[in-house]
C-alpha cells in the first residue's frame, strides 16, 4: 500500500532564505533575518507569548520528526524547546520563484516554479483601473464599489461593512499580494451572487497576471460587527504546466484536496475536495487516512497560521495554533499504514514578530514520517513534489529531483 500525505502548514517558515533582502515589509524593510518558527520559539521561551498559553513552545511530535533540526539547518537560529534528535526525515527547502505568496509556493512545491512575475495593483486610491471597476459594476449590477484600495481584510469590514449593507455595493480591495478581493454579505448580497461576480471578472484580472480573485463572504450587522465566514473561494490562474496533482491523476490515482488546495490549483487534477476552518480540516484529514487508496495523494493546507495569526502579527495566537496542530498529530500518525509517506512543510513564511503585515521570504521545513530517520539537507521546493511522486512510483516530471 503506497500512499502520500502532503500537509502544508501555511506560512510556517524557518528563516534563512538567501534572497530575503529582495523582499520587503512596510515597503522598505527587507525580510532579511525573518524566521517564523524560530522567533515564535524564542518569544515563548522568553515569556513573550503568554496569551492563552504559557512556557516554551511545545511541539513534541513535529520536533521528534526533526522540526527543530530543520530550523537550525535553514537559518542557524536558536530553537529553544525544539531540540529533539530527529527520528524522521528532515531538511529545509528553498524557493526559487519570484514571489512569497500561497499560489507561488504551492505551485513550486508541486513541481512548477513560477515562470513570470505576478502583476500587482498600486498602493493608491483608487487602486484598480477603470475597466476593472466597470466590469465589477456591470457583473454585480451596481453603480459603484467600496474600498478600491489596499486594505486589511478584517479592518475593511469594520470600516465599510455598514456602508455595504446600506448601498449594496461590494467591498473591493487588494494588498501587496497579487490579488483582488471582493467582500460581500452572504445574506444581503448573496453568496452565489458573490461567487458569480468573482468568476465573471477573473479572466480580465488573470490577463494582467494577477493570480487570484478571492470571494470574501461575511455575516453580521453594524450593531454586532461583521465576521468573515469559511465560505471563501479563490478564482486562481491555472498553473502554466502540469503539477503533481495532474501527475497523480493521470497515473490513475486520486488527489484528495483538503482546505484551499483545490482553489490554488484551479481545481485541475483534483479528485475530491473538503473545505472548512482548520479544526474541521483536521477531521477531514483524519478521515482521509482511513479512506485514501493505493496510489492516492492527500494534499492539505492549514491556512489559519497565516490568515489569523501571521498577518495579524499575533505571536501568542500563532504559538497556540502550532501547539494545537502538534497535539493532533498522534491521531494522524496512529493511522499510518505500511508504505505511507506523511510529509509536513510550508509554502512561505509570515513571521508574527516582524514589521508590517505581509508574508516573509523564508526557507521552509521539510519533515516526514514513514521512511525512518533520514537527513536530506537543503533541498528545493520542487524537490518536495518530485519526492512525493517518486514515493508513489511516478516518473520524474517537473523541475525537482527526488531526495528519497
Amino acid at each position: 500500500m503506497t500512499r502520500a500525505f502532503l500537509i502544508v502548514l501555511d506560512s510556517v517558515g524557518c528563516g534563512g532564505a538567501p534572497d530575503a533582502d529582495r523582499f520587503f515589509n512596510d515597503k522598505t524593510v527587507p525580510d532579511t533575518g525573518s524566521n517564523t518558527l524560530a522567533h515564535i520559539a524564542q518569544a515563548c521561551a522568553e515569556g513573550r507569548a503568554e496569551e492563552g498559553r504559557t512556557g516554551p513552545l511545545n511541539l513534541p511530535h513535529l520536533d521528534a520528526l526533526g522540526l527543530g533540526a530543520a530550523i537550525r539547518l535553514a537559518s542557524g537560529d536558536a530553537t529553544p524547546g525544539l531540540n529533539a534528535d530527529p527520528s524522521g526525515l528532515w531538511g529545509a527547502a528553498q524557493e526559487v520563484s519570484p514571489g512569497k505568496d500561497t499560489p507561488t509556493g504551492h505551485w513550486e512545491i508541486a513541481g512548477v516554479p513560477l515562470p513570470w512575475d505576478w502583476g500587482y495593483f498600486p498602493d493608491t486610491q483608487p487602486a484598480f483601473p477603470a475597466e476593472i471597476t466597470a466590469k465589477i459594476c456591470a457583473a454585480a449590477g451596481v453603480a459603484g464599489i467600496l474600498g478600491d484600495k489596499h486594505a486589511s481584510g478584517t479592518a475593511v469590514l469594520d470600516e465599510l461593512g455598514a456602508e455595504h449593507m446600506r448601498t449594496g455595493w461590494p467591498i473591493v480591495y487588494t494588498s501587496v499580494d497579487s490579488v483582488i478581493q471582493i467582500a460581500a454579505h452572504e445574506e444581503h448580497f448573496g453568496l452565489e451572487r458573490l461567487y458569480d461576480l468573482c468568476e465573471a471578472i477573473a479572466p480580465m484580472v488573470h490577463e494582467r497576471r494577477v493570480g487570484r480573485v478571492i470571494a470574501r463572504p461575511f455575516l453580521g450587522s453594524e450593531k454586532d460587527g461583521f465576521t468573515r465566514t469559511t465560505n471563501r473561494r479563490d478564482f486562481a490562474m491555472t498553473p502554466p504546466q502540469p503539477t503533481l496533482c495532474d501527475w497523480v491523476t493521470e497515473a490513475g490515482g486520486k488527489v484528495h484536496a483538503i482546505g484551499k488546495i483545490g482553489d490554488i490549483f484551479a481545481h485541475r487534477g483534483i479528485s475530491t475536495l473538503k473545505k472548512g476552518a482548520d479544526a474541521a480540516l483536521m477531521e477531514h484529514l483524519v478521515d482521509a487516512f482511513d479512506t485514501a487508496q493505493n496510489g492516492d495523494l492527500v494534499f492539505a493546507n492549514f491556512v489559519e497560521f497565516d490568515s489569523k495569526y501571521g498577518h495579524r502579527r499575533d505571536i501568542s495566537g500563532y504559538a497556540r495554533a502550532l501547539e494545537w496542530f502538534d497535539s493532533q498529530m498522534p491521531r494522524l500518525l496512529s493511522k499510518m499504514r505500511d508504505g505511507d509517506l506523511v510529509l509536513f512543510t510550508a509554502d512561505h513564511g509570515n513571521d508574527p514578530s516582524w514589521v508590517g503585515t505581509d508574508h516573509t521570504r523564508e526557507r521552509v521545513p521539510v519533515v516526514a514520517a514513514g521512511l525512518g530517520a533520514r537527513a536530506v539537507g537543503q533541498v528545493g521546493f520542487s524537490d518536495i513534489g518530485a519526492s512525493v511522486a517518486a514515493h508513489l512510483g511516478l516518473a520524474a516530471r517537473g523541475a525537482g529531483r527526488s531526495f528519497l
